[in-house]
């Protein structure tokens, strides 16, 4: 019973950011495995949300923050242009978190499916990553 709470603490928390679900999980002495993929369900689920609920946000975040100009300028777009879905997938739930990133990823006009796609790709990449880097640091200690 303690396993399936503590598991979906760290869902839940995932939902908000994984470097908040991948060291609870570890902290509270679960399976790094379970950890992983259970970070990694939170985390797709928060994207998959705001990806899917993102195009009428889309509209009001483009008529407030641009009002009238083109939203194809500045320096977020510059790194859109460079970098783009695939970047963005697999930095953004590193840098700022997945949820944040779909909403960037909609807000700059991405197709949903491919956006999605990537940002499942490096939710899953970056939560296997800081899961196995967390815990050999925590068993060097």
């Amino acid at each position: 019973m303690v396993l399936i709470t503590d598991m979906a603490l760290v869902f839940v928390m995932s939902i908000f950011e994984l470097w908040i679900g991948i060291p609870l999980g570890l902290f509270l002495d679960l399976n790094p495995i379970l950890v992983a993929i259970s970070a990694a369900a939170g985390s797709i689920l928060s994207a998959f949300i705001i990806v899917v609920l993102g195009e009428g946000l889309r509209k009001k975040f483009l008529k407030w923050r641009y009002r009238g100009k083109s939203p194809n300028e500045g320096r977020i777009y510059d790194i859109w242009k460079k970098y783009g879905i695939v970047g963005l997938g697999l930095l953004s739930p590193l840098l700022f978190g997945a949820p944040l990133g779909a909403a960037l990823g909609i807000g700059l006009g991405s197709p949903r499916n491919k956006l999605l796609v990537w940002m499942i790709i490096g939710i899953i990449i970056w939560s296997i990553f800081i899961t196995v880097a967390l815990s050999l640091g925590l068993i060097l200690l």
